[in-house]
């Protein structure tokens, strides 16, 4: 553990301290392969992160396999850290991670990259795989950011690509192989190359044209695969799911226990990577799903649980879920939560029964004001559809309710950003043609607008990104279309939106550009108090490279893509007719 004068200094202590409920404890000499999961930002935030609670379980339920955990020191924690030396931990045995046979980072959000650098360098590790050495750990990655891991190959030694508890058996099997028999790690690179979902990025070269676009992307080992394929757990329900997750003793994000509905969507919003890259559409029983609750709860004391899925109505038993959970558990005074539902009136009356315990937040996302923008990004609700979700919902007792747009799609104009203001203020007069007597207070309205960030493999990836300065225009324009007092308005930093896209399209030599804002001192930069515009766009300038290329440039469909050579099981072709008709639909 870090010495107390340390950690009595730091603004948050249980951050770095570990002992939590459900914490594994293993013997390290007892074990194979030691694996540190590396969150790359902050405990509040990685903790309340399902996909942590699967791995970290899953890894762990091997006997040959100690999986242990690291989060992004807050700053104040790394200059205490750097000051007296300190080399970054695990929380369960208070390992350096160098000390490790794998350190994995999972790739959640493209603004953390810079906190990945940082964790390892904190930790005393090189931060370039051809820097490293046979002493230091191998460096992995996964998540839905490694469906484009080039921005990032040079500081990996491998990815996972699509679910990690998938391919995961198969790493260890070989390493721990390998590692008995005295193997190098440049040999078990090359053999691990051949399992399906693994992507080993020395075992690839890249060319470039004249004009920065890529020429050619292929492998230069036999044993790398032209086409890496994702892989994807089949059985929802023969799935490994944690029957003890861990339950931090400080506040996080989430402080609720979760159940996993399904994996994919079957909706095909064109905005939504998301949407893409985890189908197909998979789900568990209720049978599984009920058994997985009581294990959750029993096992945490938590007296929330939320059940988590892309979009919850697309559970086809979700009714008879809701409702077997609210029997079983009502006089427990456990909350039930559904994170993402669609607004309809569906949603609203499930909500009425699910949330009788308390009422928690109420969201819907509509994401496009007009209807022809929702046509556009495949968005398959009206306004009669959110009218009569809102009003079951005001009927049923909420006065509070969030509002979710993005600006900055494809095709979009003025008309449509003034429909966001029209849309909120329709909404709350539909809460004001309540009869008196059911409005017990004034209705709040907070509506949200993020700028919109074109991903791979979704059917706008060629799309050019508006400026920031754009972004910023669009913003002041739904501001002033505003004009009900009920509604308060907030909305994303463009700039962050802006380098997300140019980081999120990158090819490899954008590593240059993510070294250099690390260098330049950028941290946390998905947290607004930390991200500085100034810095990444010099990090650009110092790497010899554009913005404006990876983020506003309209990309023609012949050209070939950075992330081209991964099969999300999503061709280019189907893609490309999606985009068709996006831009179809506005004729």
């Amino acid at each position: 553990m870090y010495p107390d004068k340390i950690l009595l200094a730091a603004e948050k202590p249980g951050r770095y301290v570990g002992n939590e409920i459900n914490m594994v404890r293993k013997n390290p000499a007892d074990v194979a392969t030691r694996f540190v999961f590396a969150f790359p930002d902050v405990y509040e935030v990685g903790m309340s992160h399902n996909g942590l609670q699967i791995l970290y379980g899953a890894f762990n339920s091997r006997a040959d396999v100690y999986c242990e955990r690291a989060f992004a020191p807050w700053p104040d924690m790394e200059k205490l850290m750097r000051d007296n030396g300190l080399p970054l931990k695990s929380l369960e045995t208070y390992s350096p991670l160098g000390d490790f046979d794998f350190v994995g980072f999972t790739l959640q959000y493209e603004m953390t990259y810079t906190n990945i650098l940082n964790m390892l360098d904190l930790a005393g590790i090189p931060i370039k795989a051809a820097e490293r050495g046979e002493e230091h750990p191998i460096i992995c990655g996964g998540g839905p950011c490694a469906v484009n891991p080039e921005p990032l190959a040079e500081f990996f030694d491998f990815f996972f690509i699509g679910e990690a508890e998938e391919a995961c058996h198969e790493v260890f099997n070989l390493y721990g192989s390998h590692k008995a028999a005295g193997g190098s790690k440049a040999a078990f690179l090359e053999k691990l190359a051949l399992i399906p979902g693994v992507y080993v990025p020395t075992l690839y070269d890249v060319k470039y044209n004249a004009d920065g676009t890529i020429a050619d992307f292929a492998p230069n080992n036999p044993n790398a695969a032209p086409v890496v394929q994702k892989v994807f757990v089949k059985d929802m329900d023969g799935a490994f799911y944690p029957d003890k997750p861990l339950v931090p003793l400080i506040e996080t994000v989430h402080n609720r226990a979760v159940i996993e509905l399904f994996r994919g969507c079957v909706r095909g919003c064109r905005f939504c990577q998301a949407g893409y890259i985890y189908r197909p559409h998979r789900k568990k029983s209720v049978e599984t799903l009920a058994a997985q609750a009581k294990q959750q709860l029993e096992a945490s004391g938590h007296e929330e649980i939320s059940l988590l899925s892309l979009a919850s109505n697309d559970y086809p038993h979700l009714e008879q879920l809701a409702t077997l959970l609210c029997d079983n558990y009502a006089d427990e005074n456990i909350s039930i939560s559904l994170p993402s539902l669609r607004i309809d009136a569906a949603s609203a009356e499930i909500l009425q029964k699910v949330q009788s315990v308390r009422k928690s937040g109420l969201t819907f996302a509509p994401e496009g004001g007009s209807q022809r923008m929702r046509d556009v990004i495949n968005k398959n609700i009206t306004w009669e559809d959110i009218a009569a979700g809102a009003k079951l919902a005001f009927e049923g007792g909420w006065d509070r309710i969030k509002l979710y747009f993005i600006v900055g799609l494809p095709t979009e104009n003025e008309e449509d950003l003034a429909a966001i203001a029209r849309l909120s203020e329709d909404v709350v007069e539909v809460y004001y043609q309540l009869p008196k007597e059911q409005r017990r207070r004034p209705v709040a309205v907070t509506v949200s607008t993020s700028c919109f960030v074109p991903k791979p493999f979704t059917p706008f990836q060629w799309f050019g990104q508006p400026t920031a300065e754009n972004f910023m225009n669009k913003q002041k324009h739904v501001k002033q279309s505003m004009r009900s007092k009920r509604i308060d308005y907030k909305y994303h930093d463009a700039e962050t939106s802006v380098m997300e896209g140019a980081l999120a399209r990158g090819d490899r030599r954008v590593a240059a550009a993510i070294e250099a804002a690390w260098r330049l001192g950028a941290r946390f930069d998905g947290w607004s108090e930390h991200f500085s515009g100034q810095i990444w766009r010099q990090a650009f300038e110092d790497a010899g490279l554009s913005v404006d290329f990876y983020a506003h440039r309209e990309r023609p469909y012949d050209e070939i893509l950075p992330w081209d050579f991964i099969d999300v099981r999503v061709t280019k072709e189907q893609l490309i007719k999606e985009n068709e008709k996006a831009y179809g639909s506005v004729n």
